[in-house]
């Protein structure tokens, strides 16, 4: 990508296109397009094939997809899988049509079976069931990357696929029930610190393993790889390690300072046992993560704090 192309940044006020966005503006690129949903609605075949005939960007970050944590997949099946096959489709196709030279659609760490073996490598997928309590969204952004290969296959469309693993960061959802774990436990465990709870409940047992990607590490993964890659293989970005649900509420309770207890209720779903990616592809290619769990977690809090007002709930 050269400073002046013309990019689109799908979602951008979402997490990772938030963060994405930041760091093309930061590495001084400046012809880069955005679109709020109230001026574009992605999920209209009609309104993205209008865009894209009149934009045509050169680049495109397909970051948009409706997300949410175990509650909120369990809850709105229908509109995970509606919405985000919708998105997709639409963008990839209208990409294809108006002229883009690449798009990079970023996908997630749960398109792989939920028994596949640790750590997850990229050639797991479509080896086995899916995790049950997010298979709407799994089976989604399957079919995108299935879309992305078919479009490179039969057109030559320079489409490739990145697998973030769970992200984490500034712009981040705090929901008190649609957020997932880690902003979840920042948000519940700021909030017993200022009202004085004793203690503090969260699902589960604490058992199971979880890798966690700091988002603007992401993004500038995001950047190297569509500079630097283009193939159908799939991508696995991550820090190639993992921590349990207790560990992790213990991080979080300690950079909070919530000096209450933590009660784990067992009677909660799990989800998947353990999840952590195999990240050597995306290093021998020449990229890895560099913002430690703790670093992460603190700027995190940082901005929580800095935004409490503002905050997306």
């Amino acid at each position: 990508m050269n400073e002046d192309d013309k990019i689109y940044v799908a979602g951008h006020r979402g997490l990772v296109g938030g963060a994405i966005l930041r760091r093309l503006e930061n590495q001084g690129f400046k012809n880069i397009l955005v679109r709020d949903r109230s001026e574009l609605d992605l999920c209209s075949q009609s309104e993205v094939n209008l865009f894209f005939l009149e934009e045509r960007p050169a680049y495109v970050f397909l970051a948009a997809a409706k997300v949410g944590g175990i509650h909120a997949n369990s809850e709105y099946p229908a509109d995970f899988i509606r919405d985000n096959l919708q998105i997709q489709t639409n963008v990839i196709d209208s990409a294809y049509k108006h002229g883009a030279k690449k798009l990079l659609l970023l996908g997630s760490s749960c398109i792989y079976p939920r028994e596949a073996p640790q750590p997850i490598k990229e050639e797991s997928l479509l080896t086995g069931p899916l995790e049950e309590t997010n298979q709407w969204y799994a089976l989604a952004k399957i079919a995108g990357i299935k879309m992305c290969q078919a479009y490179r296959k039969q057109y030559g469309f320079d489409a490739i696929s990145i697998m973030p693993t769970n992200l984490y960061g500034p712009g981040d959802n705090f929901h008190p029930e649609n957020s997932h774990v880690l902003p979840a436990l920042i948000r519940r465990l700021h909030e017993a610190k200022i009202s004085g709870a004793q203690s503090v409940q969260i699902w589960g047992t604490g058992k199971p393993m979880r890798e966690f990607l700091y988002v603007d590490d992401l993004a500038e993964a995001c950047e190297f790889v569509m500079n630097e890659y283009s193939d159908s293989d799939v991508i696995n970005v991550g820090v190639g390690k993992d921590i349990s649900i207790k560990d992790l509420a213990m991080l979080v309770k300690d950079i909070v300072q919530y000096r209450g207890d933590l009660e784990f209720d067992s009677s909660r779903p799990d989800g998947t046992p353990r999840k952590v990616m195999d990240v050597s592809r995306a290093t021998n290619l020449g990229w890895s993560a560099k913002t430690s769990l703790q670093e992460g977690i603190s700027r995190t809090y940082d901005w929580y704090l800095s935004n409490l007002e503002a905050i997306r709930t």
